[in-house]
């Protein structure tokens, strides 16, 4: 929500639940967040727990020691915008065509053998 690019979750230390960020505890929960040096994360890519002591922190800390994935990056916060309805087609995929899909009077099948197979077989 507050981080799209969120590469694990955190479980916080005081109430033992998971969150992407310190803010989605901070909305969800009543109580102040406890910080400690040991952090408990869950990777998003290997579905993986695992600790990892922040007091002496290094660059290989930044993955996941299950999958090698780089976990600390550059967050990307959503941004407020205005839109005109149905511009985005995420929203409303009635507006693309898929060339892939052929009219009823178009599907072939394997039983399908053609007008101009005769030809092609001597």
């Amino acid at each position: 929500k507050h981080i799209l690019n969120a590469q694990v979750s955190i479980r916080s230390p005081c109430c033992k639940k998971w969150f992407d960020c310190a803010q989605c505890h901070a909305e969800s929960e009543k109580h102040v967040l406890l910080q400690r040096t040991e952090m408990t994360f869950a990777c998003k890519k290997c579905k993986k727990c695992f600790r990892k002591e922040t007091q002496d922190w290094d660059e290989s800390d930044e993955y996941c020691p299950h999958c090698d994935n780089h976990f600390v990056i550059d967050a990307k916060e959503p941004k407020a915008m205005l839109q005109v309805e149905g511009e985005d087609v995420r929203v409303d995929a009635r507006m693309l065509k898929d060339d892939r899909v052929k009219g009823q009077d178009q599907i072939a099948s394997i039983f399908d053998i053609g007008d101009d197979t005769a030809d092609r077989l001597g």
